[in-house]
């Protein structure tokens, strides 16, 4: 897939480390520029200086999803250096948010998880549009879960999260066709990176004998999906969702 992406502006979200960072160095290799944005200051500075060294054409911006200034402030940062061609929402609060019941949840982990996850994703793409529909293909990929496709038990509050990304996902792509861009969700499936550490050895062992192709998700797994969809090659393709799982879930 090298040079697929040449001469693309593309923003990253959640970039400093996991899937994030995994989609960052695929995009490079693809030929795109690469905007990554993160909260975890020092580990996306340490992530693009690895990619760098690497070749990559690479720009950092720190953001915090839960302060519209943040997302504000970023987005002002980035306009400095152009448009962009696409927006990857991978930023998303998981680690810590499971293993309670729907009876044992607490309302300020609810809200936080929300805050986070929906209306960061939201507020990303709302502040990224201007900036997206000066090109003439503008791209957002979301990045959800297929935990909302199967009702991960014990997990509700981003379970909730990510099945309202995959909604929001149908709204945008018709809001935003008019202006030529294209919105599309990917689910991706347990995969093994740092946020997913915590997770019960059981929950990755369903993963791992339920899936059609069975066996463990890494990330080199999900990063052709998004690759695929921020590319010409998805130009007509808008408002959907693809699970990048190995089968454990279809859709």
């Amino acid at each position: 897939m090298s040079g697929l992406l040449a001469g693309k502006r593309i923003v990253v979200t959640g970039a400093a480390r996991g899937l994030g960072r995994s989609f960052a160095a695929a995009l490079a290799q693809s030929g795109a520029s690469v905007v990554m944005c993160d909260i975890l200051a020092a580990e996306l500075q340490d992530s693009a200086d690895s990619l760098r060294q690497q070749g990559a054409q690479v720009e950092v911006q720190v953001i915090d999803l839960a302060s519209p200034a943040s997302i504000t402030t970023a987005f002002s940062e980035i306009a400095k250096g152009g448009v962009i061609d696409g927006l990857v929402n991978n930023a998303a609060l998981a680690t810590g948010v499971g293993g309670k019941t729907m009876m044992e949840y607490d309302i300020d982990l609810w809200d936080r998880v929300m805050q986070v996850n929906v209306r960061g994703t939201w507020l990303v793409s709302q502040t990224a549009v201007p900036l997206l529909a000066q090109t003439a293909h503008g791209k957002i990929v979301n990045v959800a879960s297929d935990t909302a496709l199967w009702g991960a038990p014990k997990l509700m509050a981003y379970v909730a999260s990510k099945g309202a990304v995959i909604a929001m996902t149908r709204s945008m792509a018709r809001e935003l066709g008019p202006q030529g861009i294209c919105v599309n969700t990917i689910a991706p499936g347990l995969t093994r990176v740092e946020a997913t550490e915590y997770v019960p050895a059981e929950r990755h062992q369903l993963y791992e004998q339920g899936r059609a192709l069975t066996g463990v998700q890494h990330p080199d797994d999900v990063t052709g999906s998004v690759i695929y969809l921020l590319s010409p090659l998805a130009d007509f393709v808008t408002g959907q969702l693809l699970p990048v799982n190995g089968g454990f879930v279809f859709n």
